[in-house]
């Protein structure tokens, strides 16, 4: 009787034990729950999330060079544990390139260091910035302001900004479409954490 107590005792010990054992063995990063904690931000204070985008940052300003314009401030805040850089793209959603799924290239930043918590109002033209991260859009390296027609709609214009455990190692192309699905490619398997903020814009008539 006392040997089928110690059988019984051992199983139990087995039962509990292995399912601990193959928690503590891992699984792939991000297959857990993030831990809790505030989520990354992303805030641009010259309008709104979902609000119109002031003239100043547009195509349409006075005295922008053709296809550029003043890149308005952005800040962020609660970037995930273990960031090495950032990426920021933005977007013009409402613009599908020579007939495929892409859309505008008004900004592409990466590399951004992992100790930035913004960008400055105004970032200068050039490949790559002082702190050395690199730009492009589809007008250079400096940033497209919106430039949608006053005659028709809103176009929606999103600012992607995507923490990640690496920095990446791509150069720009002569293309900002090329760079950019570079950028996007280099990211894959790298991305932390992710924050979105959108806009709205058409030429005042």
């Amino acid at each position: 009787m006392r040997k089928g107590r110690l059988c019984l005792t051992s199983m139990i010990i087995f039962l509990i034990a292995v399912p601990i054992t193959a928690q503590e063995g891992g699984g792939q990063r991000g297959s857990t729950p993030a831990a809790s904690g505030p989520a990354m931000t992303m805030t641009i204070p010259a309008f709104p999330d979902g609000g119109q985008i002031p003239v100043k940052f547009s195509q349409a300003a006075e005295g922008a060079a053709p296809g550029e314009g003043t890149s308005p401030a952005i800040s962020w805040a609660n970037p995930p544990a273990g960031t090495q850089s950032f990426v920021l793209n933005m977007r013009d959603m409402d613009v599908a390139r020579n007939r495929t799924t892409d859309d505008q290239a008004h900004w592409v930043v990466w590399n951004i260091p992992a100790t930035a918590t913004g960008l400055p109002e105004a970032v200068p033209r050039g490949s790559q910035l002082s702190d050395g991260s690199y730009q492009i859009s589809a007008t250079g390296p400096v940033y497209r302001g919106p430039g949608a027609a006053a005659t028709g709609p809103r176009h929606h214009y999103m600012f992607e900004l995507f923490a990640l455990d690496t920095k990446l190692d791509v150069q720009p192309t002569a293309d900002a479409f090329e760079t950019r699905a570079n950028v996007m490619k280099a990211m894959q398997g790298h991305v932390l954490g992710k924050a979105v903020y959108g806009g709205l814009f058409r030429r005042p008539q």
